[in-house]
């Protein structure tokens, strides 16, 4: 039996659209199938998102920004854009609203099944990004009987939200943006944070970031972490709105957003929380700091003068009142992304915490099936604007 095409590409966001530059850079016949539409995943987000990284950070291959604000921060719909724009440049060879429903191996290769017909492929690229998922705690069940759950995949404005206060749930990039966002209009917000790291946007008049990268921080390797539960921890945290500035849990804080600990459960109707704020606070400090440290150490590198980074706020921060739940009028759950590759029916592919296990993208289980979009996939910057061009190269060059 033959294939249809020679390599099948999952996925129309930024890892799949430079893996099809890269493949027609190369003369590499391929399809690209894209259940949505170019760069779904972006449109999704709420209504004011921006990137938190500056714009001079998209590197698509063939595809840089090139824009007259590098050291803004793009809103949803300029990504989208951005992203579309990209797809038209080199005729990507997408195929919108047409989404894999099941991947199977067959004596060709594979498989790819779906409502809009079968695709037999003799090689196969998954590139449905790294945020797939919705993570969902057991306890929100329990909480959706008492008040009106949002998760953040769904979150658009507060003003499409129910009357009356807020509890955001997570601590994380989404759930503190949300959570400024909701406060700044008015809304009394109450945030139950998890353990994330905190950085200062700018440090002498550069951003953050670029001392981060300068730093070597997005080269790092997931084998030199402590753990791959890694791949699933927050981000520090960061926001493009406004010009960008700092968020953290205490610069809320500062603005008269509540914050308690981590909601552990719901009680017979009442939220349980833990008592670890301070751990919280201490978690976030502690990034701040390593930010800062690692700005010097870069600096020290390249002979520059030391950068005189700030310090985290330091005012005391005490607990909110834990609210009521029926005296909410939401509840919005940012609890991050879990991989969902369900698609995938090829035995041996994932590891425990739903990831590929590949070398440089190329799956130790199945010969013929790649990825690219995963986060540490190679380095930590594998699934971003900035990064992702690298590892569609690599792949691209294989398959080739």
């Amino acid at each position: 039996m033959s294939a249809d095409v020679d390599v099948l590409v999952v996925g129309a966001g930024q890892a799949g659209l430079a893996v099809s530059h890269e493949l027609s850079e190369r003369g590499v016949e391929h399809v690209v199938l894209e259940r949505d539409r170019v760069g779904s995943t972006w449109a999704g987000r709420w209504d004011s998102f921006r990137l938190v990284t500056p714009n001079h950070g998209i590197r698509m291959p063939g595809g840089a920004y090139s824009g007259d604000d590098p050291c803004g921060y793009l809103p949803r719909d300029g990504i989208v854009d951005h992203l579309t724009a990209y797809a038209s440049s080199f005729r990507a060879p997408v195929a919108e609203r047409h989404g894999v429903d099941r991947l199977e191996p067959d004596e060709a290769g594979f498989v790819a099944r779906s409502a809009m017909g079968d695709i037999r492929a003799r090689r196969v690229v998954g590139c449905t990004g790294a945020y797939q998922r919705p993570h969902r705690p057991g306890f929100v069940d329990g909480l959706a009987r008492e008040v009106p759950v949002v998760m953040s995949a769904d979150y658009r404005s507060p003003g499409a939200l129910p009357d009356g206060p807020v509890l955001v749930i997570g601590g994380g990039q989404s759930a503190c943006q949300i959570a400024e966002e909701l406060h700044a209009a008015g809304r009394q917000v109450t945030l139950a944070p998890g353990r994330a790291p905190s950085m200062p946007r700018r440090i002498a008049d550069r951003d953050g970031f670029d001392w981060l990268e300068d730093a070597g921080f997005f080269e790092q390797l997931l084998a030199d972490q402590p753990s791959p539960a890694v791949r699933l921890a927050a981000n520090p945290l960061a926001t493009g709105a406004g010009g960008g500035h700092d968020l953290s849990l205490r610069t809320l804080a500062a603005r008269g957003v509540g914050l308690v600990g981590r909601v552990v459960g719901v009680d017979d109707g009442s939220l349980v929380v833990a008592d670890d704020l301070d751990e919280s606070l201490a978690a976030g400090d502690a990034g701040f700091r390593m930010v800062c440290g690692l700005a010097r150490k870069a600096a020290a590198a390249r002979g520059l003068p030391d950068p005189d980074p700030p310090e985290p706020l330091d005012d005391p921060v005490a607990a909110a009142e834990v609210p009521s739940l029926r005296d909410l009028g939401a509840v919005v759950v940012a609890c991050g992304y879990r991989p969902a590759y369900d698609w995938v029916e090829v035995p041996g592919v994932f590891d425990d915490m739903g990831f590929p296990v590949t070398d440089a993208g190329a799956s130790r289980a199945v010969d013929g099936l790649w990825f690219v979009g995963v986060p540490w996939l190679r380095h930590r910057k594998s699934p971003l604007l900035m990064g992702v061009g690298e590892d569609a190269a690599i792949v691209a060059e294989q398959l080739a």
